[in-house]
């Protein structure tokens, strides 16, 4: 049974869409608005562009058969481009990487092949009268940015947000504190060490001296030893 989704009734920000799961987790979606798309689009019909000129100047030296074949391949390539990548690249062209966007189902959900069919056959009422003129009216006019296109197929074009990266611990010999630490005690102790590149010399020695105290450290070594049992506490999860 597929599980339903609904939009969560928070009070959001416009240009956001909070998408609440049956387990409870929320998920925010940040449409993309005009400007960036029309940025990703340009990129990528450079991109097919450049394709499409390479090929036909190796397709010239066959005469007539080059032509039959160049037509072909620039159905494909006109088509199937933005299709095949979104599919097999997590709903992005090389024009959405480079502007940090995605297609994802209304939901949140990773596109799939019928939609992004949909969505993309569409371009050709978008495109009308001429320069994407319907599609950027539908764009303009809808609060998550959607043409056509988008209304059709149930997807949105959504800023793809960046996994946060831990931050490092400095290398340091492995210790063991001299007591259990309590969970708030062991945090203390890595967000110590993985803010280590943030804090001043003189506020890391103070801030050691303070987490270091009841571990019987002298001054000197309290950062060191701080680092080794933050190494452990890594090391352990």
């Amino acid at each position: 049974m597929q599980p339903n989704l609904a939009l969560s009734s928070t009070s959001l920000l416009d240009t956001r869409r909070q998408v609440e799961t049956p387990e409870g987790i929320d998920l925010i979606l940040r449409p993309a608005g005009l400007m960036p798309r029309a940025l990703a689009f340009g990129i990528d019909l450079l991109i097919r562009g450049a394709i499409l000129l390479g090929a036909f100047i190796l397709l010239g030296v066959l005469g007539q058969f080059g032509a039959g074949l160049g037509t072909i391949l620039y159905f494909l390539v006109n088509w199937w481009y933005p299709v095949l990548f979104e599919m097999l690249y997590q709903g992005r062209t090389p024009g959405k990487k480079t502007m940090g966007l995605r297609v994802v189902h209304d939901d949140g959900t990773p596109v799939g092949w019928a939609a992004s069919l949909t969505r993309n056959l569409l371009r050709a009422v978008d495109m009308l009268p001429f320069a994407y003129c319907v599609g950027a009216i539908s764009c303009l006019s809808h609060s998550s940015f959607k043409r056509l296109g988008d209304l059709a197929a149930g997807t949105l074009v959504v800023y793809r947000d960046e996994e946060p990266k831990r931050p490092q611990i400095p290398e340091a010999d492995i210790e063991r504190a001299p007591f259990p630490l309590s969970l708030a005690e062991q945090r203390a102790v890595l967000d110590f060490a993985e803010r280590r590149a943030d804090l001043s010399g003189a506020r890391r020695a103070e801030l050691a001296a303070i987490l270091a105290e009841p571990l019987d450290s002298l001054p000197d070594h309290a950062e060191k030893r701080l680092h080794g049992i933050a190494r452990g506490l890594v090391g352990s999860a």
